[in-house]
């Protein structure tokens, strides 16, 4: 089977320039050109987009997907078995997402109770998944695939008052971070008072603490913006502060 550059990107719902721009990178070369020197691609280069196509859906860059492709290593069976939990474990915070949505349609027309458990379980999903599209593909390729999940399923078991605790704990941190940046001393000691609510901030979803990580994290708020936004332009004097802390510096990546 051949199939030209038309009927390919007909095929994967794609546009024939990005096809192109593809081969450009070197990301899927066709199979070979035709005497006309139309582009011909085969089983393997279908496969191929295949990948490509699934690793984009889980919002990797070109250039990490042409990294994994190009791996001797790397297994197809392993990825679309992969990419097949990684597809069912976000079909499943949709459902609870759907069904939290129409219970409220339903509680809000009269028609049923709902229970403030329910309530709440469906906004951690919400949360889960906003902080898992926005902060995901970072957060897995800097601490691995489970050390994120098992943050998110501590999360899930968190009760309805931790979850305020933590809630409001994140609220305080603002608070205190903005007096402590006014001495311009990350060492102060209303500084090592937030690095330390920090901490405590932490390990309400985190599965385990390590100095390294807090280190890390608190790097990554200043690396990538969209990290440190929630810190309202005082992420590098909470990361300071947290290095100072966990006497540890980010390890650069």
């Amino acid at each position: 089977m051949e199939l030209t550059i038309g009927e390919l990107a007909q095929y994967a719902g794609i546009s024939k320039r990005t096809l192109r721009y593809y081969d450009e990178i070197g990301l899927l070369k066709p199979k070979k050109k035709s005497p006309s020197g139309y582009r011909l691609y085969g089983g393997e280069e279908v496969n191929r987009l295949q990948q490509i196509l699934f690793y984009r859906e889980l919002d990797l860059d070109l250039d990490t997907i042409k990294t994994i492709l190009d791996d001797p290593q790397f297994d197809r069976i392993q990825a679309l078995q992969e990419h097949m939990e990684s597809l069912m474990k976000k079909q499943e915070h949709i459902e609870i997402l759907l069904q939290t949505v129409k219970k409220s349609l339903q509680e809000a027309r009269g028609e049923i109770l709902m229970s403030e458990n329910e309530k709440f379980e469906g906004f951690k999903e919400e949360l889960i998944e906003k902080n898992e599209q926005a902060y995901g593909k970072e957060a897995r390729k800097k601490y691995g695939n489970e050390e994120v999940e098992a943050s998110q399923a501590k999360l899930m078991r968190m009760s309805e008052e931790s979850f305020a605790e933590f809630d409001q704990l994140d609220k305080e941190i603002l608070e205190k971070l903005e007096m402590a940046e006014r001495t311009k001393d990350p060492s102060s000691e209303a500084a090592q008072e937030v690095a330390r609510l920090h901490k405590q901030w932490l390990l309400y979803t985190w599965a385990s603490y390590t100095k390294e990580a807090h280190a890390n994290l608190a790097q990554m708020y200043v690396d990538d913006p969209r990290f440190g936004e929630h810190y309202q332009g005082r992420a590098e004097f909470l990361r300071d502060a947290i290095h100072i802390f966990t006497g540890k510096k980010a390890i650069k990546t």
